[in-house]
This record gives structure tokens, C-alpha cells and sequence, in this order.
């Protein structure tokens, strides 16, 4: 088994919520600071800093910094909201509007709706495949990514069945 120091940090419970995001080895690099995370992380605002490092040749943020910071957010929070299931990303689009030029704050929230959702989905089929809707916006409160984002949240041990791989025979011409 692999070592995995964000499962070493969640077990650790007087490591405040804040910190656990920012310590997040990915986030630590990218310097992300949490700037507000309440409602069991049902809202959370992040800090993405435009620093020599992140910026393109165009001295704007690159869309991997923010795909990076983007990509785990709603899953951490439905692992946390429904503990004891395995949650992963199962797709994230991101529609780069507008300029990063600044400072970037990714402003997520789960909404009541979704839970619900989220809630019959497991009742009724044992699984969910919700999607949620985010962004970032610069300092002057441009949305510049839309942000959509799609988790699979399925019981422990959960096996994906696929059919067997058939060999497909080309013919040479």
C-alpha cells in the first residue's frame, strides 16, 4: 500500500479543517489558502495566488493550477457529507470566460437540492453521480471559470462490471 499523506492528515483530529485543505500536498506547492470553509464544508472559498510560478506567457493564471485546485473540492466535500462510501472525480469541465489576471477565489457551495439528491440516489440505487457547478473569479469579481465537476459516489468495495475485453481482428488490405 502506498503511503498517502492526505489519508495521514484526515486521521489526525487536531489538525484544524483549514489547514487540512491547505496542507493538501497539491495545494501547499500551488500556496492555496483556505479563506473560509463553514456548514461542514458545505461553502468553501479558496485562495489561488497568481505568482511567477502560476502565471502562462500571457501573465495570466494557468488552467492546470485552477484544474488542480478545482478537481478535488466537491468530492472531499461529499466524502465528508456522506462518510463510509467511496468517492472519486469522475469528470470536470472547465470554461475559461475571462482572463485570470489576478489573485483567483474558487467559490464552492453545495446546495440543499443536491443533497437531497443525493440522499434518494443512494436510498433508492446504493450510488450517486451528482454534478455541481463552480468557478473562479479574479479580484474584481469576474467569474473568468465556470467550473463543472461530476463525482461518483459509490459503496465501499464498489466494482466497476464491464464486459470482457473482446480482441477485435484486423484484416491487412
Amino acid at each position: 500500500m502506498a503511503f498517502n499523506i492526505f489519508a495521514l492528515l484526515k486521521r489526525l483530529p487536531f489538525i484544524p479543517e483549514k489547514k487540512f485543505l491547505e496542507w493538501y500536498p497539491p495545494f501547499w506547492l500551488m500556496r492555496v489558502k483556505v479563506l473560509e470553509i463553514k456548514n461542514n464544508g458545505r461553502f468553501v472559498r479558496l485562495k489561488l495566488p497568481l505568482t511567477m510560478f502560476s502565471k502562462n506567457m500571457g501573465h495570466s493564471m494557468f488552467g492546470g493550477y485552477q484544474a488542480a485546485v478545482a478537481d478535488p473540492i466537491a468530492a472531499i466535500v461529499c466524502a465528508k457529507i456522506f462518510p463510509g462510501h467511496e468517492v472519486w472525480t469522475r469528470s470536470q469541465h472547465i470554461d475559461f470566460q475571462h482572463e485570470g489576471n489576478s489573485d483567483l477565489e474558487l467559490r464552492f457551495e453545495f446546495s440543499a437540492e443536491i443533497e437531497q439528491q443525493i440522499k434518494d440516489d443512494l436510498a433508492k440505487k446504493g450510488r450517486s453521480t451528482p454534478t455541481f457547478e463552480y468557478g473562479f473569479y479574479r479580484k474584481d469579481g469576474v467569474r473568468c471559470s465556470k467550473i463543472v465537476n461530476t463525482v461518483a459516489i459509490r459503496p465501499k468495495g464498489y466494482q466497476l462490471r464491464r464486459e470482457s475485453n473482446k480482441s477485435t481482428k484486423f484484416k491487412n488490405k
